[in-house]
């Protein structure tokens, strides 16, 4: 019998850059509450989204990435044909095929890699990031190219009181790298499927097609929602970092799936961070932007001067399906 060649990869995998892009268009409050019977201070107090970007038509799904990409690449100081796979996380892309990965692979000029996409939601970053750790450490690319990417605004109802503040536009994408140290932690994920109708698409394209049924829209059970992202996400966190050996006084940064400002600050509580912990809020000014929002809010907090290369930060996503991903990265 014939032995398989053992994989020859990277010991470990790394961040090493990140970029983002948002929509030249910031709708404040006041434009939605032009069509649902609210007020700026009720939609403040229950999300604490104050402003989000809305795509143009020319900002499409793969101008947005391609954006975003090239920043990442800049960052990471790599070449576009040194990107061995690319990775698309969306759920607003709505050409069932190809996928959108390869188009934005031959615009970022990328030649001829493994491109595919994923859909898992607003955890589908922390998919994407552990999908390309394996690559590297197996040997099948040497970088990888992760994208978040959502038009959410083409799926909102806005005349639904209960969704259509909270959904933004925008790309948020990384380079993963090969790394001589850990860098990126165990991933702790996994899917609660009897919750699958918790978030949803109102109608399937099928129902949508006779004409029968309205276009297609994001809703949720909003409290359903929040108690299952503030208790049971805290628990997972928690479990990301003790697989990753890092106690919360350790912690420099913590980047979650920027949803909800309430549930960002209950999940800070329950897991008891300290005041010294940066807290990723960019959901204030950029919305929920589901599989966007942690490179995006990454992408910010480096920026600014927040958050530092080297910096040891908790990320996780959780969203529709009901679906979640955690783990521990070495910030770029």
């Amino acid at each position: 019998m014939s032995k398989i060649k053992p994989s020859k990869g990277a010991p470990y995998a790394r961040i090493m850059g990140v970029g983002g892009y948002r929509p030249t268009r910031v709708v404040p409050n006041e434009v939605i509450l032009e069509t649902i019977d609210s007020s700026d201070e009720w939609i403040r107090s229950r999300s604490g989204i104050a402003t989000r970007h809305w795509a143009s038509e020319e900002e499409t799904v793969s101008a947005m990435s391609v954006e975003a990409a090239g920043k990442a690449v800049a960052d990471a100081g790599i070449t576009p044909e040194q990107i061995g796979a690319v990775i698309v996380s969306t759920v607003s892309h709505f050409k069932q095929t190809p996928a959108i990965a390869t188009e934005i692979a031959h615009r970022v000029g990328a030649g001829k890699p493994a491109a595919f996409d994923i859909s898992a939601g607003c955890a589908g970053f922390g998919y994407g990031l552990t999908l390309a750790k394996g690559m590297i450490v197996e040997g099948s690319a040497e970088y990888v190219l992760v994208i978040g990417v959502e038009r959410l605004s083409d799926l909102t109802d806005l005349t639904d009181r209960a969704t259509a503040f909270l959904f933004g536009d925008g790309a948020g994408a990384v380079i993963v790298g090969p790394s001589q140290v850990p860098a990126i932690g165990p991933t702790v994920w996994g899917s609660e499927g009897d919750k699958s109708e918790t978030i949803k698409q109102t109608v399937s394209w099928t129902d949508y097609r006779p004409g029968d049924a309205k276009f297609p829209a994001i809703t949720q059970e909003g409290q359903a929602v929040f108690r299952w992202a503030v208790f049971e996400m805290a628990k997972v966190a928690q479990q990301a970092l003790d697989a990753a050996g890092i106690a919360p006084e350790d912690l420099d940064v913590f980047i979650p799936h920027q949803a909800n400002m309430r549930i960002i600050d209950s999940m800070v509580k329950t897991l008891k961070l300290p005041e010294s912990v940066t807290v990723a809020r960019d959901v204030e000014t950029t919305g929920n932007t589901s599989a966007a929002s942690i490179p995006l809010a990454m992408e910010r907090l480096l920026a600014t001067g927040q958050a530092k290369s080297g910096d040891t930060a908790l990320v996780i996503g959780f969203g529709a399906g009901l679906v979640y991903a955690a783990t521990v990265v070495t910030l770029p």
